[in-house]
Parts: C-alpha cells; sequence; structure tokens
C-alpha cells in the first residue's frame, strides 16, 4: 500500500501566510551550467560543421546509425500513412481535436489597417505571416501529439508558408500519433532529430534542414538552453517551467473530481505544481481524503505522489474574493474556477494562462480538444505573457505615408524634436521636405 501523501496544508490567516506561498511557489529556474556548457558546444559545432554535426550528435545521442540527413527526413507519404493506419476511433479524436483547435485559432487572426488624415498621410499597420517556422516535438515514448496540433495549426492558420518540424527517434521508434498528428495539422517537412542540434540546425540552417524565423514546441533542459541561446538570432515561443494547476472551489463540487483534476498535472513531472484554494475546511478535508484513497489506483502514482508532496498545497481562504487575490500572485498556467457563477467570478481574474470555468469543465479538455491553446505561460510569467496563438505567427509593419501637406507640419515637429537631442541629420532630412 502507497505511504500517505504529506500534503501542505495552511490558511490565509496564518501570521507566516506569505513566506509560506512564497516557499510553495519557489522554482529554481536557474540555467543548470554543465547543461548550458554542452549546450553552447553542440550548437556552436552545427553552425560550423551544419550537416555532419547534426548527423554525429544524432547518431551518438539517439542511438541511430543514419549517413545522411537526408535518410532522416520523413516523407510526406509516411506520415500519411501513419494517419491512415491508427484505429479509427484515435484517427477519429484526433481529426476531431485537429478540426477544434483550427477553428478557435482562425478567431485569432489580426487583420491589416489604416486610415487617412485631413491632409491625405496615411496611416496604419501591415499584417504578415512568419514565412517558415520550425516545431521542436520531443519523442520516443515520450511523445505528445496534441502538442503537434497545438504549436502547428496557429501557425498554419496565421499563414506561414512551410513548416518544419523535428522530433528524436531514439533507437529509429517513431510514434506513429505524432507522424499522423504532423499530417493532419499541415507540418511540411518532418525530420528525425532532436536535442541542441535540432534547435541549432532550425536556428542556424545546415545543408539539409533550412533556416527557420521562429522556434516553438517543449523540450528537456537541453532543448530549453539551446532556445535561450539562439533566441535573438531567431524567435522562440517561451522557456516553459514544470505544468502547473490552481483550483478554486467553493466547496460544492465533488472531492474526487477536484483531486482527479491536482492529479491530472501532478502526473506530468515531479516538478509539476497543484494547489487548491477554499473558504470550506470540511471541503479541504474531503479533498485531502479523496487523494489518499485516488492516488492508489494512478499508474504514475509515484510521481503525483512526488509532485504533490514537494510543491502541492491546500489553502484554506477567508473567502472567495481573497482567492482571487492569491490567484492573481499566483498567476498560474491552468486556473479551474470550480463555482457556481464562474463567468461572473472570471472578472476578478487578472493573470492565469488558460481558465476553465465551471465544474465540469476539467483541465483536461483543453490539453487535448476544447480549442485554445494548451501552450502557456508557466512560473508566474502569465502576468506578462500570454497563450501561444496565431499572433505568435504573424508580424506587424508599420504604414506611414505622409503626404505633401503633411510633411509641412510633421517636419517642423520632427526638426524640433531632433535638434533638441543633438541629431542634425535628422533634423534637416524633414526640413528638406519643408516649402521655402
Amino acid at each position: 500500500m502507497s505511504a500517505e501523501i504529506k500534503l501542505r496544508r495552511f490558511s490565509s490567516t496564518d501570521a507566516d501566510f506569505d513566506s509560506k506561498l512564497k516557499a510553495l511557489l519557489a522554482f529554481e529556474t536557474a540555467q543548470d551550467d554543465s547543461v548550458d556548457e554542452v549546450v553552447a558546444n553542440i550548437l556552436k559545432d552545427v553552425k560550423k560543421r551544419g550537416d555532419a554535426a547534426v548527423l554525429e550528435y544524432t547518431n551518438r545521442f539517439d542511438k541511430t546509425n543514419a549517413t545522411s540527413l537526408t535518410q532522416l527526413e520523413i516523407p510526406q507519404a509516411e506520415l500519411l500513412a501513419a494517419l491512415n493506419g491508427l484505429p479509427a476511433e484515435q484517427r477519429d479524436a484526433l481529426k476531431a481535436a485537429a478540426d477544434r483547435v483550427r477553428s478557435y485559432h482562425e478567431k485569432q487572426l489580426m487583420a491589416s489597417w489604416q486610415y487617412t488624415e485631413a491632409d491625405g498621410t496615411i496611416l496604419g499597420q501591415q499584417v504578415t505571416a512568419l514565412d517558415r517556422v520550425g516545431l521542436y516535438v520531443p519523442g520516443g515514448k515520450a511523445a505528445y501529439p496534441s502538442s503537434v496540433l497545438m504549436n502547428a495549426i496557429p501557425a498554419k492558420v496565421a499563414g506561414v508558408e512551410e513548416l518544419i518540424m523535428v522530433v528524436p527517434t531514439p533507437h529509429g521508434e517513431k510514434n506513429q500519433l505524432v507522424l499522423a498528428a504532423a499530417a493532419i495539422a499541415g507540418v511540411d517537412r518532418v525530420f528525425c532529430i532532436g536535442g541542441a542540434q535540432g534547435v541549432g540546425a532550425m536556428a542556424y540552417g545546415t545543408e539539409t534542414v533550412p533556416q527557420v524565423d521562429k522556434i516553438v514546441g517543449p523540450g528537456n533542459a537541453y532543448v530549453a538552453a539551446a532556445k535561450r541561446r539562439v533566441f535573438g538570432f531567431v524567435g522562440i515561443d517561451m522557456v516553459a517551467g514544470p505544468s502547473e494547476i490552481l483550483v478554486i472551489c467553493d466547496g460544492k463540487t465533488n472531492p474526487d473530481w477536484v483531486a482527479m483534476d491536482l492529479f491530472s498535472q501532478a502526473e506530468h513531472d515531479e516538478l509539476a505544481q497543484a494547489i487548491l484554494l477554499s473558504p470550506d475546511a470540511a471541503f479541504l478535508d474531503q479533498v485531502y481524503a479523496s487523494i489518499q484513497t485516488l492516488v492508489k489506483t494512478m499508474p504514475r502514482q509515484d510521481i503525483i505522489s512526488t509532485s504533490l508532496t514537494d510543491r502541492g498545497a491546500l489553502i484554506q481562504v477567508r473567502d472567495l474574493d481573497e482567492a482571487a487575490e492569491i490567484s492573481n500572485y499566483i498567476a498560474p498556467e491552468h486556473l479551474e474556477l470550480s463555482l457556481e457563477d464562474p463567468l461572473a467570478f472570471s472578472k476578478k481574474i487578472k493573470h492565469a494562462g488558460a481558465i476553465f470555468m465551471g465544474r465540469d469543465t476539467c483541465e483536461a479538455l483543453g490539453d487535448y480538444c476544447a480549442g485554445p491553446n494548451h501552450v502557456l505561460p508557466t512560473s508566474r510569467t502569465a502576468r506578462f505573457s500570454s497563450p501561444l496563438g496565431v499572433y505568435d505567427f504573424q508580424k506587424r509593419s508599420s504604414l506611414i505615408f505622409v503626404s505633401s501637406a503633411g510633411a509641412q507640419t510633421l517636419g517642423k515637429v520632427a526638426a524640433t524634436l531632433a535638434y533638441g537631442e543633438g541629431l542634425q541629420a535628422h533634423a534637416q532630412s524633414a526640413e528638406y521636405r519643408l516649402k521655402k
């Protein structure tokens, strides 16, 4: 029998509540120096030697024996075969999820706009898609086809012309669901490479792998370190931390449901975080009891137990208004509002990656098929960042078409400010357009 999970339990009325909450949320995100050094050397080598370096690292780390990178590209026919070869139920579920994700993201498309001022000057904004995007997908048995959909579909909806996917295949093991998801999402080229060398190949380009403009998708510590290092040379989505869930409950939801919702994130990783806020002490007792009973039925019970013991908590709050304040401080990746009127309550929430409203809206629905993106900010970064979306694959160019009449007014303003900054060429450039 599993040992009892020693889940933290405290109250917002505790004298040391603030310090307890900060300790609970503390997570060491500093880059491991040894990992960073390895990644730096790999990226330098990939930049210098291209295909040869990528091939060498791939064969070494993934235990493959390819003789060229062209051997590691998966043809479109194989992607389609993977899709057609799935059991009908799996294929239908993948297609249904893709349709919902696509439909949701189509509503995010930004439009170009412009307006004309009285003197004929035209100002506006032109929206264009990135040319080429790289998608990193974890491979082998730890594969997530849902992540392929969430990263690839918004890019295609945005109008990205070419989507390059890299996925490691340790010992040549290809995950058919991942390949099928790539086919459904419209991925253009797929290479069986991963790690820092996969990130480097997409960032710098090699003889075989084309250079991309932005790299998205999750990965291990080496992938995260590589994304950090290539940022600025190419764009990246984010460097995500462990998964998180915060549940706010009024005490009227089935405690087994809430316990399982906490498990749904805790099972990801020993470092994942699951927190419950409720004003009802008796309900916290019930959820605690459900956790102890249900964890014994979980195939990943060891991971769940470690996650909940090290980083989980049941917190009693004075009332739901205080729960909203604490939630906004935590700025969770996933926030469940298991309440009577979650729509009204959601107006009190300022910082969260995704907000799941109502007792029937479990976070797992958002992971797979609700429609909104499951690539979300973690580690309190929801205070200043947003879920992945179509807007991450579009960029804006300012439009400025100054009329001759407009130049007479704007030229004087610009020249005055430029002289004030000591930039005479700026000032005179504007003054040249002024009519004598």
